[in-house]
């Protein structure tokens, strides 16, 4: 029997906070406003665990030009339904100033079941995150593959820094998402494995104890997804703006291609112990792509300015196949206009020296996140 090769089919979801429009502060999604959205985009829209969230999920897409399309589409009918609530949504990973214990989670029995399984853990979780599904239909390269790209994910990490802020202060980190998202189980990076028997065996030990339900309960920052033929990069903070998040998605697509052709050619990328690796997430998570990543091979730490060129090098010809080169050409544009993190920093520092307070100073970084949101739909 011929194995199948890959499509490297590719699927987005996003999640966003729904904020006033005149105030910025965080407002519950209206029964009106969710009906009209299903109305317009049935399955692909859905509420989230809190009431102030809504989560979008493309269709399969055959290239990133497909999901660019639906994307937009997506993004512009929330947009225009939240709009006719006086409501805007935002994606970004950390709204900078309200507060969690104020929010409330979405009565459905799945999130209920999630509070009641995560305890106080779960109200924390006023966080919003993009995922990238590729296809790969074979489960053995799905294993391989998610291996190899464990290394990369810090600078998936570092390129969709959207939460520097958390209840209204700074905190010093760029995706502050993360240290909210660490708190629950079965997060962080994903175990190195040999098959997907391995896997297998894994999850079934705690399914068949009634812990979890199925794979859909392990959030690891990669992992095979429990639903869909897909490896799914689940470590990057939504970006406020589509063309980052399609860079992003290009950039996941193509170094899942890269990786599983070097198999053809009895190739692999190095795999690095997860004590290393970790130290590369963390620093992502704490300096965005202001400082740089340990390249373990040089044993230097690099400028993220400058491993995006080497990723650009590295992946043009998949990009070229895929149809995404300027999608991961797009990395330099993060780099020079800064991620969201570093801009929302430059917004609320050009408020306070304008004699803003500081609370309006964060009102105006939530108009910022509202006027990226619509960039380009």
């Amino acid at each position: 029997m011929v194995k199948e090769n890959p499509s490297f089919s590719i699927g987005i979801e996003e999640e966003y906070l729904l904020v006033d429009r005149e105030t910025g502060d965080l407002a519950e999604a209206p029964e009106a406003l969710m009906e009209a959205c299903k109305a317009d985009l049935d399955e692909q829209v859905s509420p989230e665990f809190l009431q102030c969230q809504i989560e979008i999920g493309t269709n399969v897409c055959a290239d990133v030009g497909q999901a660019r399309e639906d994307l937009i589409r997506l993004r512009s009918a929330v947009a225009r339904h939240a709009a006719e609530h006086g409501l805007a949504p935002i994606a970004a990973a950390c709204h900078p100033f309200s507060d969690w214990k104020e929010q409330h989670h979405t009565d459905k029995d799945r999130y209920n079941d999630l509070r009641r399984d995560l305890g106080g853990v779960a109200r924390r979780l006023l966080i919003c995150g993009m995922h990238v599904h590729v296809g790969i239909p074979d489960q053995e390269d799905r294993i391989d593959v998610m291996n190899q790209l464990s290394y990369f994910l810090p600078h998936l990490l570092a390129l969709s820094a959207s939460s520097p802020f958390w209840q209204g202060e700074d905190t010093g980190l760029a995706s502050y998402r993360l240290t909210v998202f660490d708190n629950l189980p079965r997060t962080g990076l994903p175990p190195q494995l040999w098959s997907w028997a391995e896997f297998q065996r894994s999850v079934d030990a705690i399914v068949d104890l009634g812990l979890i339900e199925d794979a859909s309960k392990i959030w690891w920052d990669l992992r095979p997804s429990a639903k869909f033929p897909t490896i799914e990069a689940r470590i990057c903070d939504v970006s406020p703006k589509v063309e980052t998040a399609l860079t992003i998605a290009a950039l996941v697509q193509c170094l899942a291609r890269f990786l599983w052709r070097m198999k053809g050619r009895n190739q692999r990328w190095r795999i690095y112990d997860n004590f290393l690796i970790s130290e590369n997430r963390w620093m992502a998570q704490r300096y965005g792509a202001t400082r740089g990543l340990i390249d373990f091979g040089q044993r230097e730490i690099i400028p993220v300015a400058h491993l995006v060129e080497e990723l650009i090098d590295l992946l043009a010809e998949d990009a070229e196949a895929l149809g995404c080169t300027a999608e991961l050409e797009g990395a330099r544009d993060i780099i020079l206009g800064g991620t969201s993190a570093e801009r929302q920093r430059r917004v609320f520092t050009d408020a306070v020296e304008a004699d803003l307070s500081r609370d309006e100073a964060l009102r105006e970084v939530v108009r910022s996140l509202i006027a990226e949101f619509h960039e380009g739909l």
